[in-house]
């Protein structure tokens, strides 16, 4: 494991809004209370931290993202969060240990795969508070947050999967696109879900017949997974089996492992477009700049600077689940950038109006969470 206190904030995204969620007790979007507490009294004594899953803080993702998030409202508050990062899952439970051996008052865990063990943390802990960033801390799925000092951060990224998938079927020249995650936990088949209803959707539309690879909304147990989240050569097989199958735009779910498709793109010579997830792949990656239609966006940066600015505010903790949705832009789809030219002119009026239609319930795109 790493353990870095550092001070520095790096750069945040420009985005376009996009989500839905439907959770008992859901609350918006947290709202910066402009930078009134940095520094101040309440400030004072308040020690934030943050444990990474295995991906680490150099993800170009979610990890990454709520790392930013954490500096930044310790830098507007006065403080200097200590942030932990894991190598494995063997370390979530001693790391979340060893930040409270440190008397952290708000430990934030990133990711599903830390649910049991912050969890488990906040029972023995009722103390200290606890945010968990994607995943709604329910291990016996009764609909409520297992401990009642976990603040859950989520985010259903199925109606921005909507629209990246409708823009890969309206790019596509092949007919064929593909999508695939690291393991099939909900919050990855989330953004396949919708990117599978969106290629649906184009179909119906426009008369076309785009096929996808690697999810079937019927089946999406079928669904194809690498079996992990690290950047690989099973990572990059499996983009290179849809790329033999002559897909054309493809969607990695699970952090790294887009970074595997990007040699197999490479090396088949052919014009094949990626779709990031958490984070504008363009805007953190130059290696993944030639290949982008777009990404589909998780606010997490600013959740995570909001519930930590807020905690810090002395007021009492909220731990009514944050919901990014596309109401209040806590999701939402990146610009195609240097792609801009190659997709359709009308393309980019004909996703807001679909945005729209979908805020206003005249499309439903469902999801695990509805």
């Amino acid at each position: 494991m790493r353990i870095t206190s550092r001070k520095a904030v790096l750069g945040g995204l420009a985005t376009l809004g996009a989500g839905a969620l439907v959770l008992s007790g859901c609350a918006s979007a947290p709202e910066d209370d402009g930078g009134s507490s940095g520094g101040g009294e309440a400030a004072s004594d308040f020690l934030p931290c943050l444990v990474s899953d295995s991906g680490g803080f150099d993800d170009n993702s979610f990890n990454e993202l709520s790392f930013n998030g954490i500096m930044e409202a310790g830098e507007d508050l006065g403080v200097e969060p200590i942030t932990v990062e894991s190598n494995s899952e063997s370390d979530y439970a001693p790391n979340i240990d060893n930040l409270l051996g440190q008397g952290c008052g708000l430990i934030i865990t990133v990711g599903f795969a830390l649910s049991a063990a912050t969890i488990e943390a906040a029972e023995a802990n009722p103390d200290v508070d606890f945010a968990i960033i994607d995943d709604a801390a329910d291990a016996d799925f009764d609909g409520q947050t297992d401990q009642p000092n976990i603040k859950p951060i989520l985010f259903n990224t199925a109606p921005a999967g909507f629209l990246a998938g409708y823009a890969a079927a309206s790019y596509s020249e092949t007919g064929v696109v593909a999508t695939w995650g690291g393991q099939p936990f909900p919050t990855v088949t989330v953004f396949e879900d919708g990117f599978a209803q969106g290629v649906q959707y184009y179909n119906e539309e426009t008369g076309e017949d785009v096929q996808v690879l690697g999810y079937d909304l019927a089946n999406p147990e079928s669904g194809t997974f690498t079996g992990g989240f690290e950047a690989n050569d099973q990572a990059r097989a499996v983009a290179q089996g849809f790329i033999d199958q002559n897909a054309d735009v493809l969607l990695p779910v699970g952090g790294p492992i887009y970074q595997s498709a990007i040699p197999a793109i490479e090396e088949s010579g052919r014009d094949i477009a990626l779709i990031g997830v958490d984070a504008d792949l363009y805007e953190t990656d130059p290696a993944a700049q030639p290949y982008l239609l777009t990404s589909i966006l998780k606010q997490i940066q600013q959740a995570t600077f909001d519930v930590v600015d807020n905690a810090g505010s002395g007021d009492e903790f909220d731990t009514t689940p944050y919901i990014g949705t596309l109401e209040n832009d806590g999701v939402g789809v990146a610009p195609f950038h240097d792609l801009e030219a190659d997709v359709d002119p009308e393309l980019g009026t004909t996703l807001e109006d679909l945005r729209q239609q979908i805020i206003d319930g005249d499309i439903e795109v469902t999801s695990y969470l509805d």
